[in-house]
């Protein structure tokens, strides 16, 4: 079985030669953000995940995580590798100077989030669901809260969850019934059952921080009446240190498809002693800071699975031998020739690759947004913001789809073996399963991105990204390299707002036609997105080619992968458009007590 190797090359060319990381640090005045200290991170940021992680990923999901009167313990190593971790100071790297961190940029952070979940994701899921809690304390905790749960959050002696689902509600908060009991000291008692909380029990870190939505006993009805807490799992001394336990039980774990080495847990807040974050009522505003920091690392699950199931099939395909090529024998010496030489098998490995690499440049393209969004200008950070809430629905919902395409294409290259558990590429697909439904579903994000961000904005949003694509077709019009990856993009370019118009008109007389559209809208969107990075790709080789680079087979490879992406992916536009036109009445005309079996 091939070892995951993290694909450092290809992250330096997106930071530096497609979106210029170097300077964009140096704008913002990331002065500790130096080439070579960034080089430095990335090279032990990958012997940590090459050397200790990865090893843990086939040991976790053989092993699980195991529930014994309300404790869970972690599969074998799980615990040790946090401690290295925390010791090595990872979880404080892009976090506030003031509360402990290292003050580097929240892109680094990223790239570190990436390595680990290739890795290692279930293990990654434990430190990276600290990072939600994080940023939503420091957004809207006050300078007590901050002082008492951030620091210890950013050294990762803490960990923290957030605590959204209950059995009788998913996506629908609205209707959640956790309580929250004002007590006579300033803090409330919260009371309800929580599930599938991820992280939500373990033996890794010596306290949990829940971040729990519930509702006052004044509470208004619907999302207007949720507010936000911090429960810990252990009440924190006077100094810091961990005080008595709390009111908050593991009652047990789900049994999963995939992720077993991360602890799904249901909880029960049995009258626990939490505290208000930000004001009354206001708990869902402010639980956004943690659900969009969320579907930005879940969208990276999707780069994650895409990349390791492409590694390992790759290797295999250079290895296994079977049939002979089509036109004449490529290794005319053995018995049969290596797989990778059939053409179905290139189909299948160079879209994985596609995927992966072109996810990898969504991913950094939106972590270089929230490094402007909080370091730059005021005209940088709404110009940053606005991309923001247009491309992360994009992210979450089409990386993850096309993550899971990717797994299952790896699994198809090993033939039998690939449904054989030794290989590691049947948990792989397993593991990528879940994160096209977790932080807002496909479908959500989907009514989020057309109804909310684009139709609700009356296209300005969609706007934002458009002129960028059609200044870069401007400027490269008479680049005769680029001649038919510029065609092609004006064409997408004007037939996405023309779509866009078309379902708006229809939704006015029909709001159902918003949700009958939305998941091709949002997935042509994503191979829209996808076009113009795998564009600028071609254009960043074509040039460093033409400049007598030494690493020319880089290049080409680059440039044949944007053609592969372009000839080959590229045409499901043409399906997902033809589908959202079709409109809501092939959809909704059959009436539900008619839908029989």
């Amino acid at each position: 079985m091939s070892e995951i190797k993290i694909p450092l090359r290809d992250m330096r060319f997106a930071m530096r030669e497609l979106f210029d990381w170097d300077q964009h640090y140096a704008t913002l005045g990331y002065e500790d953000a130096s080439p070579d200290v960034v080089d430095a991170i990335l090279d032990e940021g990958a012997k940590f995940c090459e050397n200790v992680l990865a090893p843990l990923n086939q040991i976790g999901d053989q092993q699980g995580c195991t529930w014994n009167d309300g404790e869970v313990k972690t599969p074998d190593g799980f615990k040790e590798a946090y401690q290295q971790f925390v010791e090595a100071g990872w979880p404080s790297l892009a976090h506030n100077v003031d509360h402990g961190g290292q003050g580097l940029p929240p892109s680094l952070g990223t790239i570190l989030s990436e390595m680990v979940g290739t890795s290692n994701w279930s293990w990654g899921m434990y430190p990276g669901l600290s990072h939600g809690a994080m940023n939503t304390l420091e957004a809207h905790g006050t300078d007590e809260q901050k002082h008492t749960y951030l620091t210890k959050l950013v050294e990762g002696t803490w960990t923290g969850t957030m605590c959204l689902t209950e059995p009788h509600c998913g996506t629908d908060l609205g209707i959640l019934r956790s309580k929250a009991e004002p007590n006579d000291d300033g803090s409330y008692s919260i009371t309800g059952t929580k599930i599938f909380i991820s992280a939500g029990e373990h033996d890794m870190a010596e306290n949990i921080v829940h971040i729990v939505l519930a509702r006052l006993p004044d509470a208004p009805e619907g999302t207007k009446g949720i507010s936000l807490f911090i429960v810990p799992k252990f009440l924190p001394n006077a100094d810091g240190s961990v005080g008595e336990r709390n009111g908050v039980a593991c009652g047990s774990l789900e049994h999963k498809m995939g992720i077993h080495g991360n602890a799904t847990a249901v909880l029960n807040f049995d009258g626990a002693k939490g505290f208000l974050i930000g004001p009354p009522n206001k708990g869902l505003n402010c639980m956004f800071t943690f659900m969009n920091t969320a579907r930005l690392g879940t969208a990276l699950q999707g780069v994650a699975h895409a990349e390791a199931g492409f590694q390992k099939s790759l290797a295999y395909a250079k290895d296994r031998l079977q049939m002979r090529s089509l036109s004449g024998p490529k290794n005319p010496e053995g018995p049969a020739d290596p797989i990778i030489v059939h053409p179905d098998v290139r189909r299948m490995l160079l879209t994985q690759k596609a995927f992966s690499e072109g996810g990898r440049m969504l991913v950094l393209l939106c972590a270089q947004q929230v490094d402007r969004s909080q370091s730059g200008s005021e005209e940088e950070r709404k110009d940053a913001d606005d991309l923001l809430a247009f491309l992360t629905p994009i992210a979450k919902a089409f990386l993850t789809e096309t993550g899971y395409e990717s797994a299952n294409l790896g699994m198809q290259c090993f033939g039998g073996h690939g449904y054989i558990a030794e290989w590691g590429m049947e948990q792989n697909v397993r593991d990528a399963r879940i994160s096209t439904i977790y932080e807002g579903t496909t479908g959500i994000q989907a009514l989020d991105l057309l109804g909310r961000k684009v139709l609700m904005s009356q296209g300005e949003l969609l706007r934002k990204f458009t002129k960028i694509v059609h200044k870069f077709c401007q400027a490269e019009v008479d680049n005769e390299a680029l001649a038919p990856y510029v065609a092609r993009l004006q064409e997408l370019n004007k037939e996405w707002g023309e779509l866009t118009m078309n379902v708006g008109v229809k939704a006015m007389e029909n709001p159902d036609e918003v949700g009958a559209a939305s998941v091709d809208y949002l997935m042509y969107s994503g191979y829209a997105v996808q076009a113009y990075l795998w564009a600028l790709s071609a254009k960043v080789a074509n040039e460093k080619i033409a400049a007598g680079s030494a690493e020319e087979d880089f290049y080409r490879a680059k440039l044949a992968t944007a053609r592969f992406f372009f000839d080959r992916i590229l045409p499901r536009t043409a399906t997902h458009a033809s589908a959202m036109q079709s409109g809501a009445e092939n959809l909704m005309s059959l009436d539900a007590e008619h839908f029989v079996f």
